[in-house]
């Protein structure tokens, strides 16, 4: 009996780990490339661009940091804990630019702010080419502005809930011992919050860190487009390689750090309920007004403007773009995500059970973890993993021809989705596996049941919302992912992503809007229902 539970136990540690090996083989070969380094190339990157990739990149980093806490935080205490006009929009509207993709929300700005956008254009006709002064939309600096307008409500949400589980009673109790408004929200309130704050910009860096277009767009260079350039400008895989394997060691500090803070998140304090309308701080007169416009400022720059602005360019070119090409980009985005969420989905729930079984099993929880630790890693560097993992394939079973034997297919397209997004997926299901009583599962057993018949007379009824959810998120993940998708897809399937790439490459506003209103309205439902579900009246 013994030995039939340890065997049990080992066939189902192999499928955990066979499963996670989707992860870290491309982590690996990554690594791996260190064996033979291109000293030619690297010479040339630290002569040419090396130095500059460094600092933009922790340029970057830094910047989004800086501006989601300021932006999220202070955004998040005003709709957590004070009332005034428009709280109850606000509450849910400013999660709302989760659904619109940064480099998006970068070109749309780009377009309307640039030398020959309609803002510059208007000053040139009223004052002449050299009668105004206009700040560069291209600075480093706009590009980190703007970078944070879309992944502020990172932090935004989760400062909101831990703000609000903190309810009054603590500010109350700061300001009985003496300390100012500001005092109590700067020694009381914030210090309990740190937790979910550092999470919520730590989540925010690894999708700086990982982005593609929104850099390209503005012409900025970090460590995704050297990745790019060498595979496709140089043609030289083993320098991609190696750049990517520095990217990654950015990206697994950054989710260390989320980790970590994440893992902290018990030290919150709670009234138990959040904060209703009497026990909020009521802001009156202008404080009031000036909270309402904040709000309205960041909301505005952040989703309003741009989707206005992104209508009307989508509504002057419908006529030309929807055509057979538009709905061939729309089926195979849908095609790939929806590939990708089913996969992704039946992946976290094997794992998912798997774990629920054995909870206590060491090398059952580390293959989990590890497998759920690709949501940091760009998706460039998947990529460059996912293509070299699948060129060794080729070449180990004989198969020749193309340039990337297996590695030029949809085949490696779901397998970088799946590492790239199965974390995303495995929240959801985790937590539905979470709320399933171990008394159920063993009155069932008790009843001589066999694992399958729990399986599908328990697990999958109960966790239909939670697989709902997965399946959802992940498929709204993969929609808007670019880098992965521009070097790994193959040719004839173009996306929606890969089209809006192409046009604003090519300084075509216009002609990226409809795909991008397509984008962002796929999108805005799913966080809009999230969003007011979680909303407090």
């Amino acid at each position: 009996m013994i030995l039939s539970v340890s065997g049990e136990i080992n066939r189902w540690r192999l499928i955990a780990w066979l499963l996670t090996g989707v992860v870290l083989v491309p982590i690996g070969v990554i690594l791996s490339a260190w064996i033979t380094p291109e000293w030619a190339a690297w010479r040339h990157l630290l002569d040419t661009v090396l130095t500059t990739l460094l600092l933009n990149t922790a340029l970057l980093i830094l910047g989004v940091i800086a501006w989601v806490w300021f932006m999220g935080v202070g955004l998040a205490w005003l709709t957590a804990l004070c009332d005034f006009p428009g709280r109850r929009f606000f509450d849910w509207a400013l999660i709302l630019p989760l659904a619109m993709p940064a480099y998006v929300l970068a070109f749309t700005w780009l377009g309307l702010l640039d030398y020959g956008g309609p803002l510059q254009l208007g000053l040139a006709r009223r004052f002449g080419p050299n009668g105004y002064w206009f700040p560069d939309i291209r600075a480093p600096g706009m590009v980190v502005f703007f970078f944070s307008l879309s992944l502020y409500p990172y932090v935004y949400m989760l400062a909101r809930t831990a703000f609000a589980g903190q309810g009054r009673r603590m500010i109350e109790a700061a300001r009985i011992l003496g300390r100012t408004p500001w005092g109590a929200f700067w020694h009381a309130a914030l210090p309990m919050a740190r937790p979910a704050i550092a999470a919520g910009c730590a989540l925010a860096a690894m999708e700086a860190l990982a982005d593609f277009g929104a850099v390209s767009v503005f012409g900025f260079q970090t460590f995704t487009t050297a990745i790019y350039k060498a595979w496709y400008g140089m043609f030289n895989l083993p320098a991609a390689t190696q750049l990517a394997s520095l990217l990654l060691l950015f990206a697994l500090a950054a989710l260390t750090v989320e980790r970590r803070m994440r893992g902290r998140a018990r030290y919150f304090a709670s009234d138990g309920h959040a904060p209703t309308a009497r026990e909020r701080i009521v802001l009156t007169g202008m404080a009031g007004w000036l909270a309402t416009g904040v709000a309205t400022l960041v909301f505005g720059l952040a989703f309003a403007v741009p989707m206005v602005q992104l209508a009307l360019w989508a509504l002057g070119r419908i006529s030309q773009d929807l055509d057979g090409r538009y709905w061939s980009l729309l089926g195979h985005t849908l095609l790939l995500g929806v590939g990708a969420a089913l996969l992704a989905s039946l992946v976290a729930l094997v794992l998912g059970l798997i774990r629920k079984r054995y909870p206590e099993d060491r090398p059952i929880r580390l293959a989990v973890r590890l497998a759920s630790s690709g949501y940091a890693l760009p998706g460039s560097v998947l990529a460059v993993g996912v293509m070299l993992a699948l060129i060794g394939i080729s070449k180990a079973m004989g198969i020749t021809g193309g340039s990337g034997g297996l590695g030029a297919g949809v085949g490696a397209l779901l397998l970088a989705y799946l590492a790239r997004f199965l974390a995303v997926a495995m929240g959801p299901v985790e937590s539905g596996l979470e709320r399933i009583r171990p008394a159920i599962l063993e009155a069932a057993q008790g009843l001589g049941s066999t694992l399958w018949e729990q399986i599908r007379r328990i697990h999958l009824p109960l966790l239909r919302p939670g697989l709902m959810t997965a399946t959802l998120l992940v498929l709204i993940e993969v929609m808007k992912e670019m880098p992965a998708t521009l070097m790994l897809r193959p040719f004839g399937w173009d996306t929606l992503a890969v089209r809006i790439h192409e046009m604003t490459s090519e300084g075509e506003w216009e002609r990226a809007a409809l795909p991008a209103v397509t984008l962002v309205l796929i999108g805005v439902w799913p966080v809009i229902l999230l969003a007011r579900k979680s909303a407090r009246r």
